[in-house]
């Protein structure tokens, strides 16, 4: 992404988490390639009210948790995880977690429920804006191609 973003290449492929993550100034989503599809999503265990104290949150995505909750009014203190996001609940870590899940199997497995729906993800072309510019012709027929394909396969 951040060589997109800095014209060093002029396409990426990332994932939407990602960009809604760490914004999407620097290029363009022309295409969704409709590969690696989940849901991004808060979860916690199943039956647990909400504390008195200020809520815990475990993610990886902190930017995108501060503002989901910024929007509902809620105050949370985030903590950065990077894996086992389901074992913060469980061990008292956190009272929720957002993280992407697939087929919900790994929140199954450890008491968790989804609480809310936060995006749908999949894997975005990105473009850098200079490139657009400057080779708009060649990108644009490139992701033709990619729209073709993606459209074959379904």
């Amino acid at each position: 992404m951040a060589y997109v973003e800095h014209g060093i290449a002029d396409l990426g492929v990332v994932g939407r988490d990602v960009l809604l993550e760490h914004g999407e100034a620097g290029y363009y989503q022309p295409l969704d390639l409709r590969i690696g599809r989940c849901q991004w999503m808060v979860a916690g265990l199943e039956g647990e009210l909400p504390p008195n104290t200020r809520m815990k949150v475990a993610t990886k995505y902190v930017n995108t948790a501060k503002r989901l909750y910024a929007e509902k009014e809620v105050q949370v203190d985030v903590i950065k995880l990077n894996g086992g996001m389901e074992l913060a609940p469980v061990t008292g870590l956190a009272h929720q977690i957002i993280d992407i899940v697939e087929t919900g199997n790994t929140l199954k497995a450890n008491g968790l429920v989804t609480i809310d729906h936060v995006a749908d993800v999949s894997a975005r072309l990105i473009v850098s804006k200079t490139s657009m510019k400057m080779k708009h012709q060649h990108i644009q027929n490139l992701w033709i191609s990619w729209m073709k394909l993606l459209d074959s396969y379904d």
